[in-house]
Order: structure tokens, then C-alpha cells, then sequence
């Protein structure tokens, strides 16, 4: 298949283990920021293909786990409204909150719906006129595009009956806040590729030269991830600190602009809340004034609602990339994909899951 067996070759595969060995001569930790690469490179094998002291380090690139507590809490309260339908993507239905997760709500009778694009619960909306129907905005920049379209297509129609729960956030400001916290042991990023294919890189270069890290964007094969390991090495080794495209076939500098200008029109950033970091300064978007009648959190009165994150998951020590997912006492045990502690063993980009499904012998293989 083009663009996917090329890049999964083995033998280039092994080339590039050579060429990243030859290269390093001190060990180095490199985050890859992007759930989906910690996923490839699990299931892979590539942290097995590096030097011994080659650290790779999980970041916090998964959307549905860094959603905080509260937001959840909130979708759960409007979901078990009256004359609610709620719509989610499948990887949130089953987020634990502080009482319960969305699943709970539809077991106990709620309108709970799973979509695939905003545009279905536009849809829903129209074809559902004396309803109330919610949609639960959560993604990186990936997703801003469509969720602003679907909210664009909202107003066109004139439905009074469609609003969101936004938990958009970005980047950027992720990765500041990673390099700004304490005892910070990272040396270089893997960016996340599907996020610059939409923004564009720029807004990492500041970011490279005032912390003195090299930022290398990357996409998802095996081969992708490798040469994008070879190519962080070889900036710190060589004492470089610059943004570097190995995703040529899908980013461009300046990214997508129009996706980048119908972002603009419709939201603006404001400061968020990250489950297991806090609250990062820049780091999300709401909506613009002209569309906050279509904000959930307004529309049912739930915006006020705060809530403490459980001290039985370690998952903010494996977000900021302290802990690794298989260090946590809970691990394969207490915590499980059927029965989750936190969020990073539900989704589909979480450490966790990604750890428990490649690496996890479970007691009755053992």
C-alpha cells in the first residue's frame, strides 16, 4: 500500500538502527510527543532497535487524556439531562470521571451517541429539532478544523438545538510547560505530524531556540519514527537546536492555512486545564464571543463545576514523561482497559493502553 509498506520496511529499519548507534555517542532523551507514535513505537519494537542509553520518553500528545476531570464531570451532568443527546467521539464514552463516565450515563438511560465527525451530531441536531444536542469537542489542533466547521454549519442552519463541550488544546504550549518543569530531563522532541500537517512548524522554533532543544516533526511509520530519532541525535550531537520536517510527504512550514484561518474565525485561545499537569497558560481554545451561545458549559450552567483528580492514578506522572506506564503499582492489576483507573489506559493514543497491549503479559499467559 503506498505511503505504508515503504515505511515499514525491515531491513531500512535496521539501516537506520545502525546509522542512530553510530551516531549517539552519550545517551540522550528524546520525547515523542504524539500518543499515535507511542502506539508505532510499542508495538514495533523500535525502542528496541536503539542504544541502551537512548531514552525514549512518552509525552503528553494523547487528547482524551489529558482531558481534566471537571470536563468530564460536566459532560456526564448534561448527558444525563432530559431531552439531552450527547454525542462523542468512542475513545471518551468510557474516560472515568469523578462518579462515573459517559457509558454509565447511557446504561442508565441516557441518550448517549457515538460519532465519528462533528458533522454527524450537526446532523443529529437537525434531524432531532425538539432535542438538545451536545457535542463533546475534544482534540488537538487535528480536530479544531472540523469541530469549527460543524459549529460554522450549526449557525448556516439556524439550529438553536446543537451546542459544545470544547476541550480543544494546543501543542505548543505543552511541550513549554514540559521543558519548564522541574528536574525537566528532556533533550529533544519528536512533534507530532497529523498536529503540523494542520499548523505548520513555526510556532516551534522559538520554542527550539530559547530552550536550546532540537524539534524534529515526524510522522507514524516505523521508518518515520526512526529517521526522525536520527535526525535528533545528529542535531545533539552536532549542539544544534533548530525544527527540522522529516514528515515531508504531509507538513509544510506554514501548514494549512485555510484550516488555520476557519480555526481563527471561530475560536480564540484561552488558558486550559490538563489532566496530570494543571492549568498551562495559552493551551486551549474556546469559542469566540460570537458563538458562545453555542457553548455547553453556558447553555446548562455547568462551566463552574471543579473537581480534584484521584491520587490512585499515576497517569500526570506518565503524561509529563517522569514515569514510564509500567511503574505504576495499579499497572495490569487494578488498572485495565476494562476497568481503568485513568484515562491514558482508555484511549487509543494513551501510554497505558499502548503498554498494557504490546507489553503486558497478562497472569494466565505468565
Amino acid at each position: 500500500m503506498k505511503f505504508v509498506s515503504e515505511y515499514r520496511d525491515r531491513n531500512a529499519a535496521m539501516e537506520f538502527s545502525r546509522l542512530i548507534s553510530e551516531a549517539a555517542t552519550r545517551g540522550w532523551n528524546i520525547m515523542e510527543v504524539c500518543g499515535g507514535q507511542t502506539h508505532s513505537i510499542l508495538k514495533y519494537g523500535i525502542d528496541q532497535l536503539l542504544p541502551e542509553d537512548l531514552e525514549l520518553i512518552h509525552g503528553p500528545g494523547c487528547p482524551v487524556c489529558v482531558t481534566p476531570v471537571e470536563l468530564v464531570d460536566q459532560a456526564v451532568l448534561i448527558a444525563g439531562m432530559e431531552g439531552v443527546i450527547f454525542c462523542s467521539f468512542g475513545d471518551m464514552l468510557r474516560v472515568p470521571g469523578s462518579v462515573s463516565d459517559l457509558l454509565g450515563v447511557r446504561a442508565a438511560g441516557g441518550d448517549v451517541r457515538m460519532v465519528y465527525s462533528p458533522m454527524d451530531a450537526v446532523s443529529i441536531a437537525s434531524a432531532n429539532p425538539e432535542r438538545q444536542v451536545v457535542f463533546f469537542a475534544v482534540g488537538f489542533e487535528t480536530t479544531a478544523p472540523v469541530t469549527a466547521a460543524a459549529v460554522l454549519q450549526a449557525r448556516r442552519l439556524g439550529l438553536e438545538n446543537f451546542s459544545m463541550l470544547v476541550s480543544h488544546v494546543l501543542v505548543p504550549p505543552a511541550i513549554e510547560a514540559v521543558l519548564s518543569s522541574p528536574g525537566c530531563s528532556v533533550d529533544g522532541f519528536l512533534a507530532a505530524g497529523h498536529v503540523c500537517s494542520v499548523m505548520g512548524y513555526e510556532e516551534y522554533e522559538p520554542i527550539a531556540s530559547r530552550y536550546g532543544v532540537p524539534i524534529v516533526v515526524t510522522g507514524f511509520e516505523p521508518l518515520d519514527i526512526l529517521e526522525g530519532i536520527h535526525m535528533c541525535v545528529r542535531q545533539l550531537e552536532g549542539g544544534t537546536c533548530k525544527v527540522e520536517n522529516q514528515y515531508l510527504r504531509a507538513v509544510s512550514r506554514k501548514g494549512n492555512t485555510a484550516a488555520v484561518d476557519m480555526i481563527r474565525e471561530v475560536f480564540t485561545v484561552t488558558d486550559r486545564k490538563w489532566r496530570g499537569l494543571g492549568e498551562i497558560p495559552g493551551s486551549g481554545l474556546q469559542l469566540r464571543s460570537g458563538f458562545r451561545d453555542l457553548d455547553a458549559g453556558l447553555r446548562f450552567g455547568v462551566g463552574h463545576i471543579q473537581v480534584e483528580e484521584s491520587g490512585e492514578c499515576i497517569s500526570g506522572e506518565v503524561l509529563r514523561g517522569n514515569r514510564k506506564p509500567d511503574q505504576c503499582p495499579a499497572f495490569g492489576g487494578e488498572c485495565t482497559p476494562e476497568h481503568p483507573l485513568g484515562a491514558p489506559m482508555v484511549s487509543s493514543e494513551g501510554a497505558c493502553s499502548a503498554y498494557y497491549r504490546y507489553r503486558h503479559v497478562r497472569k494466565q499467559d505468565e
